[in-house]
């Protein structure tokens, strides 16, 4: 009877172990998915930008005789920025400051155009110029709103893959920890504001 009764025991531990890991399991592959999700919402901001870029582009050449150099180096931002990928699975650190800085390119190039372009007083006159600029600058605040998502999103998995006994899960099954974006160096810097 003895052993009856600590053979039952063990068998209820032993399930309700079970249990517990099969729900912290499927909680890590609920949080996984949710980084997933969270950096296609990423891309699709950073695609939405790329996109408009072309028309920009056009719009600037067709209205002003503006500057080559400029809008060679916004063309050439685009490509850099949309020739690199990051799979978030196995995205790195390093991999997604390579990412973060090519994207910078992207605004830096831009930036300057829409700088050059107060020059030009038949461009800050064009209609789809001034709806491509509203556009862009849209898009700039959804970029913003989907890596601050994806910092949070991902910053709850790390969290779920750390703890203990999760952790121990977590290493058996090959959940590791997502890479997030940082500042860019020298964000912490004020900019020098000189009046002359």
């Amino acid at each position: 009877m003895k052993n009856l009764v600590s053979a039952v025991v063990l068998i209820l531990v032993g399930l309700i172990a079970l249990m517990g890991g099969c729900s912290t399991y499927n909680g890590m592959v609920n949080a996984d998915e949710d980084v997933d999700n969270a950096w296609g919402k990423v891309q699709s901001a950073y695609q939405r930008r790329a996109d408009l870029i072309p028309n920009l582009v056009n719009t600037v050449k067709g209205v002003a005789n503006f500057e080559k150099s400029t809008l060679t180096a916004v063309i050439e931002a685009r490509s850099k920025a949309t020739s690199i990928t990051v799979d978030p699975a196995t995205a790195t650190p390093e991999q997604l400051a390579a990412f973060q800085q090519a994207q910078g390119g992207i605004s830096q190039s831009l930036g300057r155009l829409m700088v050059i372009a107060e020059q030009y007083p038949e461009l800050k006159a064009n209609q789809s110029f001034l709806e491509l600029q509203s556009q862009l600058e849209g898009t700039e605040n959804r970029i913003k709103v989907a890596r601050d998502n994806y910092n949070d999103v991902s910053t709850a998995y790390n969290k779920k893959v750390r703890r203990f006994p999760a952790s121990i899960i977590a290493g058996m099954a090959g959940f590791k920890q997502k890479a997030q974006f940082q500042a860019e160096q020298g964000a912490q810097d004020a900019p020098d504001v000189k009046f002359e």
